[in-house]
């Protein structure tokens, strides 16, 4: 759900720091899991609703999508492998093998309302703060050419943190992410962007990959809360749906990385609370 651009209070983006913080550990740990050979999506995803619960947060994913007319998403990870770029549910299981590369991203909201009531200090508060991030990794040994897709996409969201500051339009971001990929010769996904999160899993503004003149003019604010995500192939920039309505996939079978952090504007640059 986009609820238009919203400006975060100092208090609140600490917050979503705090739930950041736990998000990194989380989506660290998953990756380390992930890089071995014959642990399965469905291990991936039990890790991660435990840790998840235990911090006391919400996965934001599970039951996401029914407000535009598809299924309710399954489960909190997107465990997408090789040609399958975003949104692949983490069951039924998948089995990660050796040279694959796995996309994992994990929304949450924090801190839920039990935790609300249990800790003083949040007692003030009437509702949770959502975080968002992904990386992709390679399972066991990758070939070259896979690692050097994980290197350009992981660049890329650096580039991207490294222009973001008040006053800086959504335009310069996404070129900045643009020209370096069109550079190393990848696929950038035209169909996917980041956009404004917070008190919304999705909120506005939608910041793509490459230049949109739509959403070129758009001026990044101080107490704006985003998520800046890059998704390239090595193949054709083109994706689609698959029959499960979630799972999105290179439309070449060509191999995919997606790597995002949520971050916070400031007047200095980038906040990067995940």
């Amino acid at each position: 759900m986009n609820t238009g651009i919203t400006i975060k209070t100092l208090e609140e983006i600490e917050l979503i720091r705090e739930g950041g913080a736990h998000m990194h550990r989380i989506l660290r740990h998953l990756g380390e899991m992930a890089k071995k050979p014959s642990t399965t999506t469905g291990d991936l995803e039990v890790e991660a609703q435990k840790l998840i619960k235990e911090c006391g947060g919400r996965p934001s994913f599970i039951g996401y999508g029914t407000e535009h007319g598809a299924p309710p998403f399954p489960t909190a990870l997107c465990t997408s492998v090789n040609d399958i770029l975003v949104h692949a549910p983490a069951l039924p299981a998948r089995t990660l093998r050796e040279g694959d590369l796995i996309g994992i991203d994990i929304g949450m909201e924090w801190p839920v309302k039990e935790l609300r009531v249990k800790e003083k200090r949040f007692a003030h508060l009437t509702r949770g703060f959502y975080t968002d991030t992904a990386i992709s990794v390679g399972v066991g040994r990758v070939s070259k050419e896979a690692e050097g897709l994980l290197k350009v996409t992981k660049k890329a969201l650096n580039i991207a943190i490294k222009k973001v500051k008040a006053g800086v339009t959504v335009g310069e971001v996404s070129s900045a992410i643009e020209t370096y990929a069109k550079k190393q010769g990848v696929g950038i996904v035209r169909d996917l962007v980041g956009h404004g999160v917070g008190y919304e899993v999705h909120e506005d503004p939608r910041i793509p990959n490459y230049l949109d003149k739509r959403l070129a003019t758009v001026v990044l604010k101080e107490g704006m809360v985003i998520a800046i995500e890059p998704m390239f192939t090595l193949g054709d920039y083109r994706v689609e749906t698959m029959k499960d309505k979630w799972s999105i996939r290179s439309i070449d079978g060509s191999l995919t990385a997606h790597f995002e952090h949520t971050m916070a504007v400031t007047v200095r640059g980038a906040d990067v609370l995940t």
